[in-house]
């Protein structure tokens, strides 16, 4: 088998990988660069299933990553779509209220939006009106101008062609398989050797950085995510409509999303999954992922650890359309429950979890050492910010 030597290896093609390389050839002028991919090309699992949201960034506490790099990472990704020639639909977002109880969580989000720079307006029900005269809310709503929606799979594609145009190797159908030692790995064709490698598998990150060392207190704990998309021959909203979070998960509950192309959907679901790439019936099985997973599954089922009993339950119950449905036509005055009939392609989360306490990590993890980096948590809004992610990862892990 052969030997391929670069100064960088980094380990997966999706948005995060791709991100790297990109900030890689920035920062290390004459390194040669190598992605290594176990898929035939990029955007096969979330970075090319995920919602198409750019989002504003304030969800999230300022001293937090999340916030940083998504307030940032907004109009970076926008900037880079601009450039390439790729779509954006600028359709901005209201978060909306369905009581009184739910006022203090608009409250809270548009003091952290305020905290984090970012653009956000708390508004009445009469300008919701102006913006989207369908949205409903209680007294009051959150509106980000900021927000849009693009075409996930074309970022991906754009930024593979532009890394091969500029030297980059790209490697598809090659899976990682061992460490070796100090400085190579085993692949699937071959021998990988290279100074540093940067480990970003998603759903096998955590798996991977066990291999070299890290990670041990982490898992990934895998969330099926599938939207309803509406063919009727009116669209039913023309923004972004979110109702107020339980800022406790990290999940955004079910909400309206205009799509690049301007076609509506809802969703997603957070399904618990039963292994990592369970995304249709059988395909993908794997016995082994699949007892972990479930033992895993089952362990924070009957603890209830971080409400595990309560979400699964939940999340299932929106495999019933008329249910899912149901959830989304409280925040609109009037829906055509019928047309949403047609399932999107299911998409995986990748959520990390800490072993020794059962909690969910809801920032950035990022683990390593001089031979290798481990970027363990790269949860939603992790394509957003994935620009100046990368860059953060590069100038303080990379130290090449």
């Amino acid at each position: 088998m052969k030997t391929d030597r670069s100064d960088i290896c980094v380990i997966g093609a999706g948005i995060i990988g791709l991100a790297l390389a990109r900030e890689l050839l920035a920062s290390r002028p004459g390194k040669t660069i190598r992605v290594i991919e176990k898929e035939p090309d990029t955007g096969y699992h979330s970075s090319g299933r995920n919602s198409g949201v750019l989002h504003a960034g304030f969800y999230y506490t300022a001293d937090s990553l999340k916030a940083r790099f998504t307030r940032e990472g907004n109009r970076e990704l926008a900037d880079f779509c601009h450039r390439e020639g790729l779509a954006i639909n600028r359709c901005g977002k209201v978060v909306v209220a369905r009581d009184e109880t739910e006022l203090e969580g608009l409250q809270e989000l548009a003091r952290r939006g305020r905290a984090n720079g970012v653009d956000v307006s708390l508004i009445s029900a009469r300008e919701l009106a102006d913006i989207d005269p369908n949205a409903r809310t209680h007294e009051m709503a959150l509106h980000s101008p900021a927000t849009a929606t693009l075409d996930p799979l074309a970022v991906c594609r754009a930024l593979r062609d532009d890394l091969i145009r500029r030297g980059v190797a790209i490697d598809f159908n090659r899976a990682y398989g061992k460490r070796l030692g100090e400085g190579a790995v085993r692949t699937s064709r071959g021998t990988v050797e290279a100074g540093l490698f940067i480990n970003a598998a998603g759903l096998y990150a955590d798996r991977i950085a066990r291999d070299w060392g890290f990670g041990g207190d982490y898992v990934i704990i895998p969330f099926k995510g599938i939207y309803l998309k509406y063919s009727g021959s009116d669209n039913p909203v023309r923004t972004n409509i979110y109702p107020v979070p339980n800022l406790n998960n990290p999940f955004l509950g079910v909400h309206f999303t205009v799509t690049v192309d301007g076609r509506v959907k809802i969703g997603p679901t957070a399904i618990p999954a039963f292994w990592r790439e369970n995304y249709r019936g059988l395909a993908n099985f794997s016995p082994r992922e699949a007892v972990e997973t479930l033992y895993r599954e089952a362990d924070l089922f009957a603890r209830n650890s971080f409400g595990f009993r309560d979400l699964a339950i939940k999340e299932m119950r929106k495999y019933r359309r008329s249910h899912f449905v149901g959830l989304a036509a409280g925040m609109v005055h009037g829906l055509d429950r019928d047309g949403f009939r047609e399932w999107s392609r299911p998409g995986i989360r990748a959520q990390l979890m800490r072993r020794s306490t059962r909690e969910l990590l809801q920032d950035f993890v990022v683990e390593g050492d001089g031979s290798s980096v481990h970027i363990l948590n790269a949860v939603s809004p992790a394509f957003t910010g994935s620009f100046p992610f990368c860059r953060w990862v590069v100038e303080k892990h990379a130290g090449l």
